[in-house]
This record gives structure tokens, sequence and C-alpha cells, in this order.
């Protein structure tokens, strides 16, 4: 049948047929639903849901000592999944995020945002600038008791001059867009990113090896927008590309500090990459610190082997940044 015919197709993770449907294959993954827990905290870390819109929803994370007198860091977490898999509500990002609030003590929200290729790249980088703002409403007390789903979780314990956000893979290509347009857009109450932290960002760079049947670019040509006028290839789009010709300056990335981690043994996202981010930022002008963090693992590693001893050493690396004075 017409309806059954694949339009398009990345091997493990999704096939659109031209009907529209869209087959995802998390179980290759090990990825299904798994239920907060807002009463009985999970090693030691409440959690619920939330709807910040008819689009956009979010997992809330607290440790469980947390008191009244107390206010926590607030990490707005995105996850990775090439933009067009995974959840928040989902087993390895949930298990991941619970520990990040509990190895940290900071709030976690960790945002649901749509998938491609049912919406473009724009409107995922929208959805997610959306939840930001959600987050930054809750920092003026009597701002936030006006805005929609207000959390208790957030204008009890959240401290808002200690704002981060934390994304690996297409997360971490999140958190760049994120940062660079907090960098020219105020976010609600006049709150600031202290600190973004970017693993294995989904970039690709021309001059550095691009494997055409690598996963990265397969999942960036089949969800890539049509080209704008003056692009010759998928990967000159500042989406991808934060040294497109088209995209802005790295002088203007909104926030006072960024950590990048990249893997040695990353075969999805060279580290070259990293290398090259981190010399773009250096010349760019960009009035801030960076840190450069070479993991000796592979792509996204820590959300799968969180037990290992370089995924110890990350999550240390993580709270150094997080709580330095």
């Amino acid at each position: 049948m017409a309806s059954d015919e694949i339009v398009k197709e990345v091997d493990d993770y999704f096939r659109l047929y031209k009907s529209g449907r869209i087959e995802r294959f998390y179980d290759v993954h090990g990825s299904f639903y798994v239920p907060p827990s807002p009463e009985n905290p999970s090693n030691g870390v409440f959690s619920k849901d939330v709807t910040i819109s008819p689009h956009v929803s979010a997992r809330l994370y607290l440790p469980e000592n947390t008191t009244d007198a107390q206010k926590l860091p607030v990490l707005v977490h995105y996850h990775g999944g090439g933009l067009c898999i995974e959840s928040a509500f989902f087993t390895w990002i949930h298990r991941y995020v619970n520990s990040l609030a509990s190895e940290l003590n900071v709030i976690v929200v960790s945002v649901d945002y749509r998938l491609a290729p049912e919406v473009d790249v724009p409107t995922i980088y929208e959805d997610c600038w959306n939840a930001l703002q959600w987050v930054a409403s809750h920092a003026n007390e009597k701002y936030s008791s006006s805005i929609n789903n207000r959390d208790s979780w957030l204008t009890n314990y959240g401290d808002f001059s200690e704002l981060f956000l934390v994304g690996d893979s297409a997360g971490g290509n999140i958190v760049y867009h994120m940062t660079m347009r907090a960098g020219k857009e105020s976010l609600n109450n006049e709150v600031k990113v202290t600190g973004s932290i970017l693993a294995y960002p989904y970039f690709l760079i021309r001059n550095i090896d691009i494997d055409e049947e690598g996963l990265a670019y397969k999942i960036w040509v089949n969800i890539c927008p049509p080209l704008e006028s003056g692009l010759l290839s998928p990967i000159d789009s500042p989406l991808i590309n934060p040294f497109s010709e088209k995209a802005p300056s790295l002088s203007g990335l909104g926030c006072s500090r960024l950590l990048l981690c990249m893997g040695k043994k990353d075969y999805v996202i060279p580290i070259e990459i990293g290398g090259r981010f981190v010399e773009g930022v250096n010349k760019s002008g960009w009035n801030g610190e960076l840190e450069f963090v070479e993991i000796d693992e592979g792509h996204s590693f820590q959300i799968y082997k969180p037990e290992s001893e370089e995924a110890k050493r990350m999550m240390k690396c993580y709270a150094a940044f997080v709580h330095r004075q």
C-alpha cells in the first residue's frame, strides 16, 4: 500500500512512512516509560511530572533532604537522542537525571520536547526555550503566581542566581542554542544563565572528517530543514554547525561559564569537534570561563554506564562546576 511506503529511515532510530506515521525503535535502545516518584523517593530523590504548555512537559527532581530554609541551584536538562528519539520520561534519561539531582544536590527540570521529524528543528528549539522561560518565571514569587502550572518546588527551593543548563549529544546542541539565545534575549525576571554544560554536543563541522555513512550525518540529513539560500550542504546549517557562515559569533554566548566534555573514544561526535569549538570560543572574545574535559570513553557513555570510573569522574566535574565558589 502507498501509505506503507517508507519516506525516510535511520537505522535503529526511526522510520517515516508516506502516510505520516512514525515508527521509533525504542526496543533497540532499551528505552521505555517509567513513572516518577512524587511521594516515595527513588535513591534519595523525589520526582514528578508537570505540563508546561500543550506541547512541552517536564519531569522535576528534588533531593529528599531539602529543607524549607534551603535554596538549591536549578539545573535545566535537555536529553539526547539525535533530536528524534528518547524522552525525559524514559528509562535511561530518568535514571541518569535522578542521579544528577542526588549527586549534585540540585533541583533538576528535565525537559520533554517534541521530536523530529514530526516537527522541524527550530520548533524543537522553541519548545526548549519556552521551557527555560517557564523555569525563569518562578524566580519572582509575585510574578510566578500568575503563570500557568506554577510549581512549588521551584518557588520554594530554587536559587535562580544559580541557573545551569546541561545536555549531552542532541541535548548539548540544544544547550548551545539556548545559551546563544540567552545572550541576545532576556529570560523572565532578568534571570541569567550561570553556566552551561555541553557533553558530546551534536555538531557537524567542515574540515573535520565527516563520515557520511555515520549515524550523526545520517540523522541530520533526514531531519534538517530545507537548505537556506547560499548553503551548499546540510552541514553548513547554523543549527548543526556553530562555524557556519550564517552562525552568530560565539562571543554572544549568554552565560558566564562553560563546561565542555568530549569522549576520546567517541565515534559519533569526534573529539576534534570539541577542540575546534574551544578554539572558536577563545578566539571570539567571549567574556567567560571555559573548561574542556576529555573523557576516556565513547559517546554519551555515562547514561548507560553510570557506575564506571569515568562516569563518576564526569559527575565530579559537573559537581565542581555547579558548586564552584
